[in-house]
């Protein structure tokens, strides 16, 4: 029904062979060049035909939807982006619109459905592309747009980024997002490079190929801000890092300022936007240099735009108008829309703005925005900001009969209604203030405020019976809460954010096991709320899995008691050494260097007090040990032959070690290797801790055989993420471990310990004795220490009870130090976080100040 006009082609897409063999994408395991690409492009758009055709693009992430769009756009045929992972989006839109060609991402090449042969729509010349203005929901509401809108708004980001060849971007927006799709735009209109991939900011992969792959820039809506601080951008090492992007919702002042200047001190820049879908992508940048000094502000036009500001009756400020070769043609809300040109030639933004003396343009509320409750005219933006100024996140929404505010966080809903109510004189019946985990937004990170409206009141409600000790997300929090003694667990917690280490992530994970009824592998790493619920109540098994070093800590110290009490001989104390490593690297390897060394010395502290203690005391009450031995130096300066005064050289030797990485990983140059190579930097550790195990240097110790190379191996499996990383560390340990010891089953012993960490994630144990074996893995340290007081009066009686009441004094102990240390670190912790602008902590909450 239509023909192939002229008007149809964006240059960009159908222009891509020009630049040659640059790389055009690159992804974990594949680089691509524009000349490649355009090939790739060439044979998709040759299977969608000549004639013109309404196309459907289900889009991620990867290179068969990008191939996709580009063949679409060059060849003509107008699009119709939607989420593929959105399925009832995508039939929503298929039926309201009834394509012609539905394209899915296949294995290396786009999968077309072809729905007829032509077509049966009749298409507007100018038509290219149709975006949703609702994010996934699959509204039939789209925005029209054209091969100019595209091309010109294109050429705007580019010029005012500077986009040039030897530019890379991470594609850290999803493409059926308008500020995503400009990502892609205007680097392949200037021959750059589009690092392709779906991970997320905060997965360590996502960071491990943006600077293989050396990226200069990525694209952030507000709240990636949010996650880029849990993942410690400030302190990453990202050398070719040119420059952020922020658009998709206002950021606040202060957090402009405070990156804008982050920025500064560590070589790149932050570009502040604004824009619309309406507008293909942007309508506004913030000079770089101007961000700091003016961070309210959305700045100046782009090239080839411009901004004038209407008036708005009963309102100081005005309707701010857009007008540019980027603004839509229109919206589609059915079918037969898609025959009509333009409909308009300028953007009512429906924002209020103002325009500095500077020439700066500042948004200052939403003109739609504005509800009438009970005869009065409220902002809901001036209710937003007003909860900001108090240090607030807040989202408000409203009807005709009440005003809905959403805050983020663990805040005194009460106080803050009573502040909201009386400083914009609207009665207390009418608002309602909710406090939650994340305010709801949209899959593009805005804000959701039919979302926040549909919040109500929830009275309590009489819990139903518990079929097993959990269920839900608050009993995950509870067990967080109880064995890490924080009160502070909310569903964004994880295992390590709140500073838990090897000694109490033996007693979380089996709780969490029992309760839950499964536990992913890096469930330390999951927030509490992708930890539950759990499936309905499971059959009784016989079997329980836990994780490999728990099993390892526990079958050890049970054989080191076991052994030395006489009840039989199996060597396991050095495997105990690479089970510290692994863990670690587990826990103590996270976030920003100077938290994650506070944590690192906090469970430093974890094994000297209790370990001093109880020495001290073994000091007092017999005549075996030494101040030497009290305060951990007898490594240092004990005898030559082996005595009682050496029992303690494990707990010795351990502490040597936490204390050497400790300090090293202080170091700043050493903590941006270990981030930039986070499996290779644990292999060099080792290799270095070989010299000392082949006696090429002497560690300087008078007895210990060295160990720090086992604790290195052991790290370094942690870090293991591929088969070949494995294949590696388990050569290094066939190879290194034979020869260490005079006995061979001591060797395999080890050799196997460090085997299992590698390839083996969960190990088999009888379903009564999980939680045993979760107490003695806990209790290991402290078993360690007590023992030796406790079965040498027992093994004339019976070798069994000697190893019985020994495991059982060094629960016990354990118990006590656990109590006694929670209670310290609590109120350490509380302390902490009081200290207004606390490094790496955020301010107290508005309600916890008034209480």
């Amino acid at each position: 029904m239509t023909t192939q006009p002229d008007l149809a082609r964006v240059s960009f897409a159908a222009e891509l062979a020009r630049h040659g063999d640059r790389p055009a994408v690159l992804t974990d395991d594949l680089v691509l060049s524009y000349r490649e690409l355009a090939r790739r492009v060439d044979d998709v758009a040759e299977r969608l035909g000549t004639e013109r055709r309404l196309v459907v693009l289900a889009a991620a992430n990867d290179l068969d939807s990008l191939v996709a769009y580009l063949a679409a756009l060059s060849a003509g045929h107008p699009l119709l982006v939607v989420p593929a992972d959105k399925p009832a989006a995508l039939d929503s839109l298929v039926a309201a619109y009834d394509p012609d060609v539905v394209v899915r991402s296949g294995a290396g090449a786009p999968v077309l459905e072809e729905r007829r042969p032509g077509t049966r729509h009749d298409l507007h010349p100018d038509l290219a592309l149709l975006l949703s203005t609702s994010g996934s929901t699959g509204s039939p509401k789209l925005v029209r747009l054209s091969p100019e809108n595209l091309q010109s708004n294109a050429e705007a980001i580019a010029r005012y980024l500077g986009i040039g060849p030897e530019d890379r971007a991470a594609t850290t927006l999803p493409m059926h997002y308008c500020y995503g799709l400009s990502v892609v735009n205007s680097h392949l209109l200037r021959g750059a490079g589009l690092v392709l991939t779906d991970l997320s900011v905060v997965d360590p992969c996502f960071w491990e190929l943006f600077r293989e792959h050396r990226a200069t820039s990525f694209a952030a809506v507000p709240y990636t801000f949010e996650l880029l601080e849990r993942v410690g951008l400030a302190d990453m090492d990202l050398p070719h890092l040119r420059y952020v992007t922020q658009a998709g919702g206002r950021l606040g002042p202060e957090k402009v300022r405070r990156w804008a200047e982050l920025g500064g001190r560590r070589g790149w820049e932050l570009f502040v936007m604004y824009g619309a879908t309406e507008a293909t992508a942007r309508m506004a940048y913030l000079p770089p240099d101007l961000a700091a000094a003016h961070p309210g502000t959305i700045g100046v036009p782009v090239p080839g735009g411009a901004f004038r500001i209407d008036p708005v009756e009963g309102s100081a400020d005005g309707e701010l108008v857009y007008s540019g070769p980027n603004v839509m043609l229109g919206y589609a809300r059915s079918p037969a829309d898609l025959a009509a040109g333009r409909e308009i030639e300028e953007l009512r933004t429906g924002d209020l703005a103002r325009q500095h003396p500077s020439g700066l343009y500042e948004v200052v509320g939403r003109r739609s925005r504005f509800v009438k409750i009970v005869g009065l005219r409220i902002d809901l933006g001036q209710v937003e900001r007003l909860l900001a100024d108090l240090g607030v996140t807040a989202a408000a929404a409203g009807s005709d009969d009440r005003l809905v505010v959403a805050v983020e966080g663990e805040h005194e809903t009460g106080l803050l209604l009573k502040t909201v109510a009386e400083s914009i004189g609207l009665p207390r019946a009418a608002l309602q203030v909710h406090a939650v985990d994340a305010l709801p937004r949209l899959a593009t990170g805005k804000i959701d405020y039919p979302g926040v409206l549909a919040l109500t009141p929830a009275p309590p409600a009489a819990p139903a019976p518990r079929q097993g000790p959990a269920e839900g997300p608050e009993d995950v929090r509870r067990i967080f809460a109880e064995v890490l003694d924080r009160p502070d667990v909310d569903d964004d917690s994880t295992f390590v954010s709140l500073d838990g280490d090897s000694l109490s992530y033996v007693a979380a994970s089996v709780r969490l096991e029992q309760a839950l009824g499964h536990l992913p592998a890096d469930w330390h790493l999951t927030p509490v709320r992708d930890l539950a619920p759990r499936p309905a109540r499971r059959p009784r098994r016989l079997a329980a899995f836990l994780e490999t070093s728990i099993v390892l800590r526990a079958v050890a110290i049970v054989c080191i008691v076991s052994t030395h009490a006489g009840l039989f001989t199996w060597h396991t104390a050095h495997v105990l050494f690479a089970v510290a490593g692994y863990n670690f690297a587990r826990f103590q390897l996270s976030g920003p260097r100077r938290p994650r060394l506070r944590r690192q010395l906090r469970s430093l502290g974890r094994v000297v007090v209790p370990s001093v203690a109880f020495i001290g005391l073994a000091h007092l009450l017999t005549d075996d040990y030494t101040l030497a031995n009290v305060v951990l130096l007898n490594g240092m300066v004990g005898p030559q032959e082996l005595t009682s005064q050496w029992h303690f050289w494990f707990v010795e030797m351990l502490v040597y070690v936490l204390v050497a990485v400790t300090a090293l990983m202080a170091v700043p140059w050493a903590d941006r290797a270990e981030r930039r190579l986070p499996w290779a930097f644990p292999l060099a550790l080792t290799l270095v801790g070989l010299l000392s195990r082949y006696d090429l240097v002497d560690p300087g110790l008078p007895k210990p055989a060295p160990v720090f190379w086992l604790f290195a191996l052991g790290w370094a499996a942690a870090r293991s993420r591929t088969v070949l990383q494995r294949c590696a560390v388990s050569a290094v340990t066939l190879l290194s471990v034979p020869g260490y010891f005079d006995s061979t089953a001591r060797e395999a012993t080890v050799a196997a310990g460090v085997l299992l960490l590698l390839w083996v994630p969960a190990l088999p144990v009888p379903a009564g004795l999980r939680r045993l074996t979760g107490r003695l893995a806990g209790a290991s340290l402290c078993i360690y220490l007590t023992h030796w007081l406790v079965y040498p009066g027992l093994v004339p009686v019976s070798p069994a009870l000697a190893v019985a009441a020994s495991l059982a004094a060094g629960v016990a102990y354990w118990a006590l130090s656990q109590r006694l240390l929670g209670a310290a670190g609590h109120r350490w912790a509380r302390r902490a976080r009081a200290r207004p602008g606390a490094d790496g902590e955020r301010a107290q909450p508005l309600g916890a100040a008034a209480r």
